[in-house]
């Protein structure tokens, strides 16, 4: 009941939220300006005994043995096997217009057996782009979440001790080829397409410049008349556009959460008249076995005697509900509130309303 009434104070913020103007710049990319991902392989290094085990995880042997030799010790034909490292893959984004020297976050994950990478140190690790080349270089203290206890005969993990982060922990070396203020084409892509988001964009942007520069392309698409491009540059004129407010239009949607029983649905959800009927069937089955001894010292065998309870149970759930014609959110909300519908009865509910034709709203489930 509680998380129900909950829905409806998100929904009711959702639809303040959609109804108010946002600025361009929260609604869409310009085309051309974008990270690029990075890759690294590498080692972390001080970890207390929940490295990688060098029989199970032979590169990380190598990779080892390839940094010593560089740094200057041999050890060709030598027996070590360190128990406080791991290799790790490392991953950052290097974001547009990053200039050499400036500082990205990075992440790193174990690839091995290594139990936990808290307390460790990453060694200087190249990254290389899509293309090859090194972008930027990383090392630093891993910064790792969880936690990893065993014993003798069990253990236990909370969280993900074998991945973690390294804020600034790589520094650009090489910038990107691209010059913006030498575009010769101009468009907005926008990240949730839309026929009338995209007109009041177009709407606004000549209203705002006082004359028509943006030509709607398609749902997701906003051109600017390349002609200005040589009189004005592009970056102030993305400056003077970006800060311009629409107000939005979205789809409506059901978005549901199985996980963690969260349903969200926009203020534009409509429900077509039906009939719902939903109840709790649960069978319970338990094996409680009787060992049967023979008495001392007399022939026989011990036996287990299989002894089984098994019961249905039928919760009473609601009878037929009917849901009027073209109900709105609030009050298919606050109908199913008022039977006493549990949020995991609720996303059934949903579905099998979806599935009958009568949700009029795209149905999300993650």
């Amino acid at each position: 009941m509680r998380l129900l009434s909950a829905v409806i104070l998100i929904l009711a913020y959702l639809s303040a939220a959609i109804a108010a103007p946002v600025r361009i710049k929260d609604l869409v990319n310009i085309d051309g300006v974008r990270g690029n991902d990075l890759i690294g392989y590498g080692l972390v290094v001080g970890l207390s005994g929940s490295g990688d085990s060098l029989r199970n995880s032979p590169f990380t042997e190598e990779i080892m043995a390839g940094l010593l030799e560089r740094l200057g010790v041999n050890v060709t034909d030598e027996n070590f096997r360190p128990k406080n490292v791991a290799a790790v893959i490392v991953t950052a984004t290097l974001p547009p217009f990053a200039r050499a020297g400036s500082q990205i976050d990075v992440n790193v994950a174990a690839i091995g057996d290594a139990k936990s990478l808290l307390g460790g140190t990453l060694v200087l690790t190249p990254l290389n782009g899509a293309d090859g080349e090194i972008y930027a270089v990383a090392q630093g203290s891993v910064l790792a979440s969880g936690a990893e206890a065993s014993g003798a005969s069990a253990s236990v993990v909370q969280g993900v001790p074998t991945a973690g982060s390294i804020p600034s922990g790589a520094r650009v070396e090489r910038e990107v080829a691209f010059d913006f203020s030498q575009m010769t084409s101009l468009r907005l892509a926008l990240r949730n397409p839309d026929f009338t988001t995209a007109a009041r964009v177009e709407a606004a942007i000549n209203k705002k410049l006082g004359r028509s520069l943006a030509e709607l392309v398609d749902s997701g698409t906003i051109a600017i008349d390349s002609s200005v491009l040589g009189q004005v540059n592009p970056a102030r004129l993305v400056g003077e556009i970006e800060n311009i407010t629409v107000e939005p239009e979205a789809a409506a949607r059901v978005v549901i959460d199985h996980k963690s029983g969260t349903i969200v649905m926009g203020e534009d959800v409509r429900i077509s008249r039906v009939a719902v009927s939903q109840g709790n069937l649960t069978l319970r089955v338990r094996e409680t076995p009787l060992v049967s001894q023979p008495n001392p010292f007399s022939p026989g065998e011990t036996i287990v005697v299989p002894r089984t309870q098994a019961e249905i149970t039928h919760e009473p759930g609601i009878g037929f509900a009917e849901i009027a014609g073209e109900s709105s959110l609030s009050d298919v909300v606050a109908g199913l509130n008022a039977l006493g519908i549990r949020p995991r009865e609720m996303i059934d509910i949903l579905k099998a309303v979806h599935a009958a034709g009568a949700l009029h709203a795209e149905l999300i489930v993650n």
